[in-house]
């Protein structure tokens, strides 16, 4: 750019050029931000130029407000000349990005793919050379195309594409700021605004220079189009001026202009200023008269507008100029302007109930309608945002109150479902009730209610009872089609299971035998899986594995995390991982939510059961941040339930007494009964790697008594081996055989190769039945089972417990090892050290690198591993229970094994081990 001349922009100029030559190297994205009229259009304008010089492929579009409502409408623009190149993507990614820009017909797709297919779409053109793209005005771009945009500037590095856009000063959105690097654009230094004047303006009288100097103020347009406006009335003063603001007297400048050139012309620019993209062809058209664009000289001539004659658009040389062109018009001017593109838009149909609603003056049901079937498939996209403003002006324009209420009802429920409890739902609702009084009892806004209660100070038994009371006496007739209905009984599923009590779930049984035909497919198999799995889960292996076929092409998030539901108490996540990355990568790039948290849950549970325990807690991080910055603080207790799981397992003890106190204190109140019991699990868990096996006892069985698999606590089914186990070494064996019973009885192994996994590690506990041993191993040495990775650890520990204490240690050290290290890979410390113990009594001597390798000579195996235990503090009593012996026998133990290691009691034990072990570390061999 060095023969390029822009006074008092020689900074900015060297980083564009930069930002150019870096592109053969790799893509950068930088935004450049400053006042209207600064330079930033002239900057992009510059860039575009020397971009195109070098060889580059440049791609071009401008933010308009007239379109910020119509989806991928920035992106269209930006794309439109790649339209021919779609072939280069794989079939499905070009049918996503080729639906979404309106190329082509078919369902809307999830805005991952479609932010997926731009950036290899421009990966592969960027190929052949480097790819700039240029944004002007961002901050009035439609938010799906800011998403992708944002999803692009993230990801650009070694693409050899580049993005560079320009947004107002103070204009917050998306994207935001921190997405990508930003250059300022500051006004001029006053030399350099002189030395703009002076060159453009070189024969103003010095009054006249010096009072645009004193109202330009740096600003570059303002230095080039006041001097139009110049009178000879010098004599008022700058002060008085300056009570108009500067984008007032600069819009105003534009409009007397515009004033002066023919009605053919001026209605050309106002139908460029409502279409956004400045298509010529489109613009050709529209226009029916048999001049075509003729009129678009005049508006060249005034030096409003440009012609980009390689992309075959009309550009206008300001946005001011675009807003004046739109204000100065009269309303029945603007209304045929969006009558004749709503006619011109026929196949997007989107934009056309868009330029309709422009249209409309006064209520308009039918156009109303077209907005509502808008806003629905944004909503397939995962674009609630989107999917409420929408909703908005449907209700706006429709002629009924019982439409209009009931738009707004949805409206508040869409945003209060996948937005969080803010102020938008809120005000939605009290209009909702001011529109229809009754509609309150409308099940979008008894919907919405229920959500906003949550996530306020409300109880879990007041949501349930509006709820109830919505659907039970609503006018739907219990159609199964009816999507409010079937919205309501998601909802109300979650209630009755945050609830956790069988009167809950009554009214939803209830109202579920009514619906006809039947229920949906998804709320028919969650109705069996969730509420109570252990009495009905089994009951649907053909509609759950129906159900679960169905993910891999599946892209409505809400599916996607209601079928993920159903799957959880069957341990089927597996099956909704892929999707529910998906969603965890939209949620990261813009999208809802509500629908970010839910897909991170799923992956939380998942990743604890198969031992992705260093994922589980950065996600479980990730998971509390979104519900704190995403108003869904009632989602929270589950992240801190996540993240008590992993410090119990890894022997944070006290970081998960606090998590799950923390989780207790705030349900309580709230009548989270749900989270009241999950919080009881990092407890078992860390009572049972202190070896405190009494506390360990009394929380499991607060979550399901000894002998009862709780009736509609589905989490009962992950503590039941706890139960057992706690019971045994508690002397509590009568407890224990009826839990097994229980667990026997219900069948529970049916539901899943986990379920059967505990059922038989619980069975050797209580059992020395060579059948049941033979039955554990045979499970244990399926290659599947090894996916449950930390309760397989488990059972695996429990089966060389119980083969050691029985004089076959040679068959117990492979399930030891196996054990320990299962838990190393999960850096699960407690267990791993309880391994490690049993390794040792168990006589193991051969590649033990992990831990101190030789026992004292002078104490046999069992000694050491008791002495190891009272050395960490464990009384007689708790290590008795681990080693499935009296407390007497331990107390005589340790009687041997001071005077054998030269001290007077355990105190001395910690300092007698260590010396122990270093003597040992230093034999040779």
């Amino acid at each position: 750019m060095s023969a390029v001349v822009l006074f008092g922009r020689e900074a900015e100029l060297a980083a564009l050029t930069g930002f150019l030559e870096g592109l053969r190297d790799g893509g950068a994205a930088v935004m450049l931000r400053g006042e209207p009229g600064v330079g930033k259009s002239v900057l992009l304008a510059t860039a575009a130029r020397c971009a195109a010089a070098e060889g580059m492929t440049v791609l071009r579009a401008s933010g308009s407000e007239f379109e910020a409502d119509v989806s991928y409408a920035a992106l269209n623009q930006l794309l439109m000349p790649l339209r021919a190149r779609l072939p280069l993507l794989a079939p499905g990614a070009a049918e996503a990005l080729s639906v979404a820009l309106g190329f082509g017909a078919g369902p809307a797709p999830d805005v991952l793919p479609v932010c997926t297919a731009a950036l290899l779409l421009l990966d592969a053109v960027a190929a052949e050379r480097p790819v700039v793209l240029l944004v002007d005005d961002i901050q009035w771009i439609d938010r799906a195309s800011a998403v992708v945009l944002g999803f692009i500037a993230r990801r650009i590095t070694g693409t050899g594409v580049g993005l560079l856009v320009s947004v107002r000063s103070g204009a917050e959105g998306f994207p935001q700021r921190g997405d990508m690097p930003e250059l300022s654009i500051e006004a001029l230094p006053d030399p350099a605004a002189e030395a703009l004047l002076d060159t453009t303006y070189p024969c103003l009288r010095p009054p006249h220079r010096r009072r645009l100097l004193d109202l330009a103020r740096g600003n570059p347009l303002a230095l080039l189009e006041l001097p139009c406006t110049l009178t000879e009335s010098v004599h008022v003063s700058v002060s008085q001026d300056e009570l108009i603001p500067l984008n007032e007297r600069l819009q105003a400048m534009f409009a007397a202009r515009l004033s002066a050139l023919p009605e053919q012309t001026r209605r050309l620019l106002l139908l460029a200023a409502f279409e956004g993209a400045g298509e010529l062809r489109v613009l050709r058209t529209i226009l029916d008269t048999g001049e075509g664009l003729i009129g678009l000289a005049a508006a060249e001539r005034a030096q409003l507008v440009r012609v980009d004659a390689v992309g075959a658009r009309m550009l206008f040389r300001h946005p001011l100029i675009r807003s004046a062109i739109v204000a100065m018009s009269t309303h029945e001017e603007r209304r045929g302007a969006h009558i004749q593109l709503a006619q011109a838009s026929s196949e997007d149909q989107e934009r056309r109930a868009w330029h309709l609603a422009h249209a409309a003056d006064g209520p308009d049901e039918t156009v109303a309608g077209l907005l509502e079937a808008a806003a629905h498939r944004t909503m397939l996209r995962g674009d609630a945002f989107a999917a409420v403003v929408s909703l908005i002006r449907a209700a706006e324009l429709s002629p009924a109150n019982a439409d209009r209420g009931r738009r707004l009802a949805e409206a508040a429920y869409i945003g209060a479902e996948a937005g969080g409890a803010g102020d938008t739902a809120h005000g939605l609702l009290t209009d909702a009730h001011q529109a229809t009084p009754d509609s309150t009892g409308s099940l979008h806004a008894a919907n919405a209610a229920a959500f906003l209660m949550l996530n306020g100070d409300g109880d879990v038994t007041t949501a349930h009872r509006l709820l109830v009371g919505a659907i039970e006496t609503g006018d739907h007739h219990y159609r199964a089609d009816d999507p409010a209905l079937i919205e309501a009984m998601h909802t109300l599923l979650l209630l009755c299971w945050y609830g956790s009590a069988p009167h809950y779930w009554e009214p939803y049984f209830r109202a579920l035998a009514r619906l006809v035909p039947e229920p949906p497919p998804i709320l028919a198999l969650l109705s069996k899986t969730f509420p109570d799995p252990v009495r009905t889960g089994g009951s649907v292996p053909e509609l759950a594995d129906a159900v679960l076929a169905r993910l891999p092409e599946e892209t409505d998030p809400t599916r996607i995390m209601r079928i993920g539901t159903a799957s959880v108490y069957l341990d089927r996540l597996a099956d909704s991982r892929q999707p529910s990355w998906r969603i965890v990568h939209q949620g990261r790039n813009g999208g809802p939510p509500r629908r970010h948290i839910g897909a991170l849950m799923h992956l939380c549970l998942d990743d604890y059961l198969t031992g992705r325990w260093d994922e589980a807690e950065h996600l479980a991080n990730e998971g509390q941040r979104v519900c704190d910055s995403g108003g869904f603080p009632f989602f929270a207790w589950y992240f801190r339930y996540h993240r008590a799981l992993m410090a119990a397992g890894r022997g944070r003890f006290a970081e998960a007494d606090a998590l799950a106190e923390e989780i207790t204190y705030w349900a309580r109140p709230r009548g989270v009964t749900a989270a009241i019991l999950f919080a009881r699990h990092p407890l078992v868990l860390a009572a049972l790697g202190r070896g405190d096996f009494e506390a360990g006892y009394q929380h499991a069985t607060a979550m399901s008594p000894p002998g009862v698999l709780a009736s509609h606590v589905p989490h009962c089914t992950w503590v039941m081996f706890d139960v057992v186990e706690a019971a045994v070494r508690t002397g509590r064996v009568p407890e224990a055989r009826a839990h097994v019973q229980a667990m026997r009885a219900a069948e529970v192994a049916a539901l899943s190769p986990r379920m059967a996994l505990l059922v038989a590690g619980a069975e050797v506990l209580i059992s020395d039945d060579p059948a049941a041993l033979t039955r554990l191993e045979a499970i244990l040495d399926d290659p599947e089972v090894d996916r449950w990775q930390f309760e397989a650890s488990r059972i695996r520990l429990v089966l060389g417990e119980k083969l050691r204490r029985t004089a076959a240690a040679t068959s117990a050290r492979p399930h030891l090892i196996a054990a320990r290290d299962g838990f190393a890979a999960m850096n699960a410390a407690p267990w791993l050290e309880r391994a490690r113990n049993e390794l040792r009594a168990s006589g193991y001597r051969q590649g033990e690198r992990t831990g101190p390798s030789i026992a004292p000579e002078s104490l046999t195996a069992q000694e050491t591993v008791i002495a190891r235990l009272a050395a960490r503090g464990l009384s007689n009593k708790q290590i008795g229970e681990q080693l499935y012996l009296s407390h007497r026998t331990v107390g005589a133990h340790l009687y041997r094994i001071y005077p054998k290691l030269g001290v007077s009691s355990r105190a001395g034990l910690a300092d007698a081990l260590s010396r122990a072990d270093e003597s040992a570390d230093d034999r040779p061999g």
